[in-house]
């Protein structure tokens, strides 16, 4: 399993998973299976960090593969 911090983050933004979804392409699923420390693509990955207003920089920050 993948650790990861994105329910953090995506809270902190109070920011639902359906809103994150919707502002990165991606299925609500997708989101949720991430959260749960599922693996994903980095295009998936990708579009999450600048749905979130992050810098592929950040993605550290998010993601620990």
């Amino acid at each position: 399993m993948m650790k990861n911090n994105l329910r953090e983050v995506r809270e902190s933004m109070l920011m639902s998973k359906t809103e994150l979804a919707r502002q990165a392409n991606v299925s609500p699923i997708t989101i949720s299976r991430i959260e749960r420390g599922l693996p994903c693509r980095l295009e998936t990955q990708r579009k999450i960090l600048l749905a979130l207003g992050m810098r592929l920089s950040d993605k550290p920050k998010l993601f620990k593969d």
